[in-house]
């Protein structure tokens, strides 16, 4: 028996111990194709409908199931940082930990998430791509995380620092990333034994999480895993002091840290059949529909020709290609009025960057603003006065009335050349491999080196995105749509409303 099957075995008895139950029609098996992954398959034929697992809200690890909840909350640790506090404490506890159990089918961390890779690896592997400038801030803000908060709450727990550590801390993000549910309003969000191991599928999904409390009158839908992006940055001014506690030794399945009021009969999650799937074939769940750059970030693997890839266009890369080809002062006053525009529709969005579809579709204010850019000074000055712009043949827009159901409206020929740029603008970001470099280099990668096929699939389903741009830009000759295009006394009205 390898070493992994002897671990289902002892997680197994560990759920029978703390009543988290599944149905005979599936089974926790390994993959000897894909490095022995852990996956469910279905042993007999499924039905939808079919509740397959049931899981106490209190055999999931929690900060408020955790033996360190007095602790985190005495300390006013909250939110990602008070999870993976807690998942730290309990694996420092060994035996002892009532989820030693189910920690022999959780890995000491996921090496496969671009958080963990080093910094080498990142500019090599993910230069040009969505995440490269992210994961670079995402390393910094946890190391930040981890001095200002981690350490303090060490230090006035009395803890032993080595269980507490960078790499300890790392790793436990690493698995909140990957494998972490929303739970419900009371418990928060946490680990979910057994929900986890399920693989994902995009829009394939055969299972749905879902959560039954009694602290509400409704169930709450629980499929999709949080995010990993760290919202909250308490400074250590701001925590908490405590006082010391005596040292927790609560053995194996004994969940008396817990909140006794709550009964574990009525606080489950269901997991629930949303298709039929056939005996011998895997059950997926989903994560929810997200594009490879949010898959590689949040959970550490890609998809091909996933429908969600996106690829974006920062301002500040428009705003260069603009100086490119005119003064400072124009740039400015050019993107002066593209805000006061945008501003005037949307007051509480701000926008960074612009976002290129799966289809190579550039979102509306993409176009408005290289638009504006490219009117002549005559058409702007006049433009800037009525908010009305004249195209080639004559006929007069109103920007504000543009939206992605007419925005073609706006590909004039000039804007077409705009976007082409821009796309050879942003290929550049990719460096010196080219885009059949990167092909031939995926078709010679074997799955199991992750971090090099992963970040090949993105940068491909990304510059392939680019190519869709070109495409889109190239197309025909401009078409200017009768919707949203004023002309004649409908436009002399909107001049006189202004």
């Amino acid at each position: 028996m390898t070493t992994t099957n002897r671990r289902i075995r002892a997680f197994k008895r560990w759920m029978t111990h703390n009543s988290i139950q599944h149905s005979d029609t599936i089974n926790i098996l390994t993959d000897p194709q894909q490095d022995n992954q852990i996956l469910i398959k279905a042993m007999h034929n499924i039905n939808q409908g079919d509740i397959i697992a049931t899981i106490p809200k209190q055999s999931c690890l929690t900060v408020k199931s955790s033996s360190a909840c007095h602790l985190i909350e005495g300390f006013c640790l909250e939110g990602y940082i008070a999870l993976a506090v807690a998942v730290m404490y309990e694996k420092s506890l060994g035996p002892l930990s009532p989820w030693f159990g189910y920690f022999q089918v959780m890995p000491d961390r996921n090496d496969d998430v671009p958080l963990l890779w080093s910094v080498d690896e990142i500019d090599e592997l993910l230069l040009g791509t969505e995440l490269h400038k992210t994961v670079k801030e995402d390393k910094a803000l946890v190391y930040e995380d981890w001095k200002t908060c981690i350490m303090p709450f060490v230090e006035s727990a009395q803890l032993d620092p080595s269980d507490f550590g960078l790499d300890q801390y790392f790793a436990a993000k690493s698995l909140i990333s990957s494998r972490s549910f929303q739970i419900d309003d009371y418990y928060g969000f946490g680990m979910v034994p057994l929900a986890d191991l399920f693989n994902h599928k995009t829009d394939a999904e055969d299972v749905h999480f879902t959560s039954v409390s009694s602290h509400s009158d409704s169930e709450t839908d629980s499929s999709e895993n949080i995010e990993n992006r760290i919202d909250d940055h308490p400074d250590e001014d701001s925590l908490c002091q405590i006082q010391n506690d005596p040292t927790v030794t609560s053995q194996e399945g004994d969940f008396s840290a817990a909140d006794d009021t709550l009964s574990s009969n009525t606080e489950i999650l269901e997991m629930i059949m949303v298709r039929d799937v056939k005996a011998g074939t895997e059950v997926f769940n989903t994560y929810g529909s997200m594009g490879n750059a949010a898959l590689l970030h949040r959970y550490g693997f890609t998809e091909p020709d996933n429908p969600y890839n996106i690829v974006n266009i920062d301002l500040e890369l428009v705003l260069q290609w603009s100086s490119s080809l005119y003064s400072s002062r124009h740039t400015r006053s050019r993107l002066s009025s593209w805000k006061s525009l945008h501003l005037s529709e949307l007051p509480d969005q701000q926008i960074d960057y612009f976002e290129i579809s799966s289809d190579g579709e550039p979102e509306v204010e993409l176009l408005k603003l290289i638009f504006i850019i490219l009117l002549p000074e005559k058409a702007y000055n006049e433009f800037d006065r009525s908010k009305v712009a004249l195209i080639s043949n004559k006929k007069g827009i109103v920007l504000s009335e543009i939206t992605e159901t007419n925005k073609k409206v706006l590909l004039t020929e000039s804007v077409r050349g705009g976007l082409l740029s821009l796309a050879d603008i942003r290929e550049k970001c990719y460096g010196s491999r080219s885009m059949e470099d990167d092909v031939e280099a995926l078709k010679d990668c074997p799955v199991t080196e992750t971090k090099l096929y992963h970040s090949l699939v993105l940068r491909i389903s990304e510059r392939r995105i680019l190519e869709k741009l070109r495409a889109y830009a190239s197309v025909g000759s401009a078409r200017v749509r009768s919707l949203g295009v004023c002309n004649g006394s409908t436009l002399r009205k909107k001049l006189q409303k202004r």
